[in-house]
């Protein structure tokens, strides 16, 4: 039997810290400014396939950008947690963030993603009362991420659906932004569709502030691979991507709704 091919697409909606990183501390307007021009972007995008995804939205931004969340909520799309703010993290913010949000949207919020795909502690998750995380990238990236051991697919942890970020079967290279920002398309898409065969759904994800131009301000100082396709080559890049696998007759789906069907 063929397996189905689902999509989980999702966007992590946060405050655009990531200068930080690099030396250069944005104040916070400027921060859900960048944010807010780029979830517009990505959602236009969404708009035009008629597809929906699920947005991993810290309750910060909610809070300073309410009618970017109102968006989100009026074109179907599924609100979950990415915590209380990007750059700071207490074990408390799992449920002081879903409280935020379900009483911003009205909506249940099911899931979690930890900023930065960190660990989290799994019983802490639980208690907070969400149904599934998606915090694991189970990849090596040198100074990020060690988890070449960890399960590559879905699984039960503390009485939580685990949905990883999805690498490849083979070398488990990570499908993840960068990627889509720096290999050559045709191939990004070779591997997204090659993984989404052979497991049958695909997680991937982005970031609303690569919608934006960055690559104008080099007063940011971020390295090349960050820069590189941002803003109009993102959003070019996101529409093909979305368009072949539409007209290859995958379905994108929220993590709710596969969640639901496990």
């Amino acid at each position: 039997m063929t397996k189905p091919q689902r999509i989980l697409l999702s966007f992590d909606v946060e405050e655009f810290d990531v200068p930080r990183e690099h030396g250069v501390d944005l104040p916070m307007e400027e921060q859900v400014r960048i944010s807010t021009i780029g979830t517009h972007a990505l959602l236009d995008v969404l708009k035009r396939h008629g597809v929906r995804a699920t947005i991993f939205c810290t309750a910060n931004f909610a809070l300073r950008a309410p009618e970017v969340l109102q968006r989100i909520l009026d074109e179907g799309h599924e609100l979950a947690s990415h915590g209380y703010y990007h750059w700071t993290f207490e074990p408390s913010d799992l449920k002081k963030s879903k409280d935020a949000l379900e009483q911003l949207s009205g909506r249940a919020v099911r899931g979690y993603r930890q900023a930065r795909m960190m660990p989290v502690p799994e019983a802490e998750v639980a208690r907070a009362g969400y149904c599934y995380n998606s915090s694991l990238h189970p990849t090596f990236i040198p100074g990020r991420y060690m988890h070449l051991t960890a399960p590559r697919t879905y699984f039960m942890q503390e009485g939580v659906m685990q949905i990883p970020a999805s690498v490849t079967p083979l070398l488990r290279f990570p499908l993840f932004w960068l990627s889509c920002h720096n290999l050559p398309f045709f191939l990004y898409r070779w591997l997204c569709r090659r993984t989404l065969r052979h497991d049958g759904y695909l997680v991937v994800y982005f970031h609303p502030w690569e919608f934006y131009q960055l690559d104008e301000h080099p007063e940011l100082r971020l390295p090349r691979i960050i820069r590189n396709q941002s803003g109009r080559g993102m959003i070019d890049r996101l529409d093909r991507w979305i368009a072949g696998f539409l007209a290859e007759g995958a379905s994108f789906v929220t993590f709710s709704e596969f969640v639901d069907t496990l």
